[in-house]
């Protein structure tokens, strides 16, 4: 497994980023060669299955996800989303956590863990290091966009 953590605090309340956190389309249109699809109706909570498609043509793979945790912030109170990845190619899980920040807005924190099929452990922490790229961009994203 390649864990990775992204941390970030921004000037918003921690609804307005569990709101752009978890709109799970908008990860498609933030992380490079990917369209994300749900596939349940909404609203967002557990159960709600998603997938993203990354890569071009026949080189493109399947990243199929659950929400099997879902705990909205409320005021004074942390919120939680787990997913589960349960694809051909990448599996493991990730855990969104977002909460108020002292002295003001939200501190959001994206934990990972991921194995990708094919390739070595050796190259774990290569793959935690690329990790923590695309989805540090990807977070910063959905927090800038309105």
């Amino acid at each position: 497994m390649s864990p990775f953590r992204v941390e970030r605090t921004v000037p918003m309340a921690p609804e307005e980023a569990w709101r752009r956190l978890t709109d799970w389309p908008a990860h498609g249109r933030l992380v490079p060669l990917t369209r994300t699809r749900v596939l349940t109706p909404g609203p967002n909570g557990v159960g709600t299955r998603f997938t993203a498609r990354t890569g071009i043509g026949r080189l493109s793979f399947d990243d199929p996800m659950e929400v099997v945790r879902w705990e909205p912030p409320t005021a004074g109170r942390p919120g939680a989303c787990r997913l589960e990845k349960y694809g051909r190619v990448v599996r493991g899980w990730a855990l969104i956590e977002v909460a108020e920040a002292s002295g003001g807005g939200c501190r959001v924190v994206w934990t990972e863990e991921l194995t990708v099929r094919g390739v070595p452990r050796i190259l774990d922490p290569a793959l935690a290091r690329a990790g923590r790229v695309v989805f540090g961009r990807a977070v910063d994203g959905l927090l800038r966009e309105g």
